[in-house]
C-alpha cells in the first residue's frame, strides 16, 4: 500500500492576513503618535544634508523676537507746568527742557497728558501770537459764561467752572508728536500748546511718556 500523499497547507491567506495587521499597525502609529513619522523622514533628510534641510518649526510654536524689539524703550515721567490764568500759551520749549530724554531716541512718539479737566493741549501755530489770543476768544464765544444762569446747571467754581469743562472736552487733554533723531519732529510752524479755561491761577501736570528705539 502506497503511502499518503503529503498534503501542503496554504500560506496564502496567512501572508495577506500578516501583511493586513502590519499596515494596520503603521497607520495606527501615524494617527496616535504622528511625531513617530515625522521624525522618519526628517532624520534621514538632515544626515543627508545636514547643512541644507532647513527645519521648520510647528505652528504654534512662539515666534523668536529679532534685535529691533530689544532696543525699545519706554520712558515715563510727570512736570508741573507754570501756573497761568485763561489764555492760551506756547509751551514747545518747556517740554524739551523737562524731558531732556528725548535726545536719547532715535525714532519714536511722545505722548502728553494733561490731568485736569479744565484745561487743554494742543498743536497749532507757533509764530504769530494773535493766532493764540484770537483761538481763546473764538473759544469764549462758543462756551460763553452764564451769567442769566440759564444755560448750565455746573456753577459749582463759578462762572468760568461750566465752560472751561465745555472748551476742555472739545480741544482735548493730550497730544502725540513723533521724535525723529533726538528731536521733535513737529512742522516748521507748529508748536505745542497749553490752553488755561478757567479766570484765575491754577497749576497744572503733565504727564510724558516716550515710546521708542533709542539711539
Amino acid at each position: 500500500m502506497p503511502p499518503p500523499a503529503k498534503t501542503t497547507t496554504p500560506r496564502t491567506s496567512t501572508s495577506i492576513s500578516l501583511s493586513t495587521t502590519c499596515a494596520l499597525v503603521f497607520v495606527l502609529l501615524i494617527a496616535f503618535f504622528p511625531s513617530i513619522f515625522h521624525l522618519l523622514w526628517t532624520v534621514p533628510l538632515h544626515l543627508l544634508s545636514p547643512y541644507t534641510y532647513i527645519h521648520h518649526p510647528p505652528p504654534d510654536s512662539k515666534p523668536s523676537y529679532n534685535s529691533a524689539h530689544e532696543t525699545m524703550s519706554w520712558t515715563q515721567k510727570s512736570f508741573t507746568l507754570p501756573s497761568k490764568s485763561r489764555g492760551s500759551y506756547l509751551i514747545t520749549d518747556t517740554v524739551v527742557k523737562e524731558l531732556p530724554e528725548i535726545k536719547n531716541y532715535k525714532v519714536g512718539l511722545l505722548n502728553l497728558f494733561i490731568q485736569h479737566t479744565s484745561c487743554a493741549l494742543s498743536l497749532n501755530e507757533n509764530w504769530d501770537e494773535d493766532v493764540r489770543e484770537d483761538m481763546s476768544d473764538a473759544l469764549d464765544r462758543i462756551a460763553p459764561e452764564d451769567r442769566k444762569g440759564d444755560l448750565y446747571r455746573h456753577s459749582a467754581e463759578g462762572l468760568d467752572d461750566m465752560p472751561a469743562h465745555i472748551k476742555s472736552a472739545l480741544i482735548g487733554a493730550s497730544v502725540t508728536v513723533p521724535i525723529s533723531n533726538g528731536k521733535l519732529a513737529t512742522g516748521t510752524w507748529q508748536g505745542i500748546w497749553y490752553l488755561e479755561f478757567r479766570a484765575h491761577k491754577h497749576s497744572r501736570k503733565i504727564v510724558a511718556t516716550i515710546q521708542g528705539e533709542k539711539m
